[in-house]
């Protein structure tokens, strides 16, 4: 008689999501900062989901329903409308972006307003110019902006892209938290006050979903990521650097517990900073703690706004760099999350600096050896 074959978990998908409860959600960032940085704990139940830290979970937001009525009044909509076997509201709500704006809209605003700043921005054909002038803009935005313009219910589903998910870095390892991704999320306002120019108040889709709509008990659709490039190495002896700022701490928190939890005797370090220690330094206790331990060899901080001049993470490299040098000469893996375009391209400046003059190499020779740690996958980058 043959044993009966086990059933496969379902595979967790943008169509298919798994249906995670929220178990925790405390805020990081101390009183006076600047932003607002938050800790999820998602359970994932019976749902099959695994993962190894670096992986990343994918979220699916709901729009937020204060925009969504701003956008239906905005075209003198009736959420009830019939579109496709779904009413209008409800498809704006959980299945279109309406944060973000696309070509589709962006061509049938300025074919019908095309006397409108943004027909003119798009007529000179200027990529760099049509990314400024939509920076900070969503799609209610762009419709005040031509305030003559009118969509059906139909014509609007049309022009609006589907609502995609929001990919988060897992800031914890399954070894230490079994069955539960963690999360480290900043929620992203921006506008409203004279400060900020004036305005209303925009949110990120996502991060504003879970901090201000989803209550503990609750439940989010998730779904795995995996990220092969950007995990541990095998040998538990080789050597770990990790450059974080601000959130991109969140998948080094997860390496740590899981080297801790492997028993892994290799050292690590850590380059972490944001603005203010008194208030931007996330998870300190905890780092604190696997400093304590022997586990986090190494930390070097760099709060930018604590003294008169900014001080930032390739700032600490520098001063460190014979010993990071000396690192990477013993086989230590290097990674860096966080800001694409500044602060990863300033940290791989530092990056070949150190390599040129701690290892006496000329520019070309320093060029040669990082692109040796990048085809060996001892370099590698989860930015954003």
């Amino acid at each position: 008689m043959s044993t009966p074959t086990k059933p496969m978990p379902p595979r967790w998908s943008k169509r298919s999501p798994f249906p995670a409860r929220l178990v925790a959600d405390r805020l990081l960032s101390g009183p006076g900062s600047a932003k607002e940085i938050r800790h999820y704990e998602l359970d994932l139940g019976d749902s099959g989901i695994q993962y190894t830290p670096g992986d990343a979970l994918a979220v699916l937001p709901v729009n937020s329903p204060a925009l969504v009525d701003a956008l239906l009044a905005a075209q003198g909509l009736d959420g009830g409308t019939d579109v496709g076997g779904t009413d209008l509201r409800s498809r704006l709500s959980t299945e279109l972006e309406i944060s973000l704006p696309h070509r589709p809209l962006f061509k049938a605003l300025a074919e019908r307003d095309p006397d409108s700043e943004l027909a003119a921005v798009l007529a000179r054909g200027e990529k760099e110019a049509l990314h400024r002038w939509l920076w900070g803009r969503d799609v209610l935005d762009l419709l005040h902006a031509s305030r003559t313009v009118r969509f059906t219910a139909d014509e609007l589903c049309t022009v609006l892209r589907p609502l995609q998910p929001r990919a988060y870095s897992i800031s914890s390892s399954p070894l230490r938290h079994p069955g539960r991704a963690h999360l480290t999320v900043a929620s992203v306002r921006y506008g409203g006050g004279a400060e900020n120019g004036g305005g209303r108040v925009h949110g990120g889709v996502c991060s504003t979903y879970l901090a201000d709509r989803v209550d503990e008990g609750a439940t989010v659709g998730v779904f795995p990521q995996p990220n092969r490039s950007f995990g541990l190495p095998d040998d538990d002896t080789a050597p770990v650097i990790m450059v974080g700022p601000g959130t991109g701490l969140a998948p080094f928190r997860g390496f740590l517990h899981e080297r801790a939890a492997r028993g892994a005797t290799g050292p690590n370090w850590l380059f972490f900073g944001d603005q203010h220690r008194a208030s931007d330094f996330l998870y300190q206790d905890e780092l604190t703690a696997l400093a304590d331990h022997g586990l986090l060899d190494r930390i070097d901080l760099a709060f930018s706004r604590d003294q008169t001049e900014k001080v930032y993470v390739q700032a600490r490299m520098a001063e460190n760099g014979a010993d990071l040098f000396a690192w990477l000469q013993d086989g230590a893996h290097f990674y860096v999350c966080g800001d694409a375009q500044r602060m990863a391209q300033d940290v791989d400046a530092a990056l070949h600096r150190i390599v040129e003059v701690h290892g006496g190499l000329d520019a070309d020779a320093a060029r040669d050896y990082v692109k040796g740690l990048r085809t060996s996958k001892r370099y590698v980058r989860d930015v954003w």
